[in-house]
């Protein structure tokens, strides 16, 4: 007897035989079919009205169009129909718009000979030939000189929200660009929960400062949503059950209760009726 592996070989191999005949089939009646229509058109000089779409569509999947010219007919390869228009995304705003090529970098600001250098240095000192984390520098800087409390604050709860926010939008402008880069997408909900969190301690402490902050940035402070269950049975028979047992156990909490006042006040009892006796002269 076979065993049962001979057997799916030979299923297999016999599978693998007819696609092959039947793909050396196909492409047999392809090619009659296109020498036929070349041939026609030889023996008649002329573009033949005949020749429409459905006869020389091979496949249903498939279309071919074609293009008399003259003597000859020029078949187009043929295109399956799978392919989608492309969409444009639409154009995210980035935070380093405002900021011109002739303004200076933030460690050159403070520096008084930058203005009076040449061209060729003062090109290398702005923003023209400046990088993206030396322009989200200087960035930062005009974000914290809004909230910030004097000119040495670098520590603040302000200061760190407005890092934050421009942190957050560069993360935003990238993932526009590339959204499948999940790291930053990580990083960008880390640094959103970092500014939340820095936001709730701002507003329960100084809340003055907490909407000069929302108003400077730009920030939009959402409340986080309030707590809710879906009721179900079993749930409705559990909270049931459970105030049964929390009301009879402050009954005998309350029973429990009398009874030691009740024994206090036998034990006060005969210490209160006893009075000292007087001696007999």
């Amino acid at each position: 007897m076979r065993s049962a592996r001979a057997y799916t070989n030979e299923r297999r191999l016999l599978y693998i035989i007819t696609m092959a005949l039947k793909n050396i089939f196909r492409s047999t009646v392809l090619g009659l079919r296109t020498w036929s229509v070349f041939a026609g058109a030889r023996q008649d000089n002329t573009v033949l009205p005949a020749i429409k779409q459905p006869q020389c569509s091979f496949f249903a999947n498939w279309t071919s169009t074609s293009i008399c010219k003259r003597d000859e007919i020029l078949l187009n390869q043929p295109v399956r129909q799978y392919a989608r228009p492309s969409r444009k995304k639409q154009e995210f705003p980035s935070q380093l718009q405002d900021l011109h090529p002739s303004m200076l970098k933030h460690e050159y600001a403070s520096v008084p000979l930058a203005q009076s250098v040449d061209d060729v240095v003062k090109k290398l000192l702005t923003l023209e030939l400046a990088n993206h984390s030396e322009k989200l520098r200087l960035k930062e800087e005009q974000l914290i000189a809004k909230v910030r409390r004097d000119e040495n604050d670098r520590s603040s709860t302000e200061v760190k929200v407005a890092i934050l926010t421009a942190c957050i939008r560069n993360f935003q402008e990238h993932l526009h660009k590339h959204p499948k880069d999940k790291a930053n997408k990580r990083w960008m909900l880390m640094a959103i929960d970092r500014r939340k969190t820095k936001l709730k301690i701002l507003r329960r402490t100084r809340y003055d400062s907490f909407e000069k902050v929302c108003q400077e940035l730009g920030i939009t402070y959402t409340f986080p949503p309030e707590y809710y269950r879906r009721v179900t049975r079993r749930w409705l028979a559990k909270k049931a059950f459970c105030n049964k047992v929390f009301q009879e156990v402050q009954k005998q909490k309350a029973e429990q209760r009398e009874k030691q006042r009740a024994a206090e006040a036998k034990g006060k009892e005969p210490t209160s009726s006893t009075e000292p006796q007087g001696t007999v002269a």
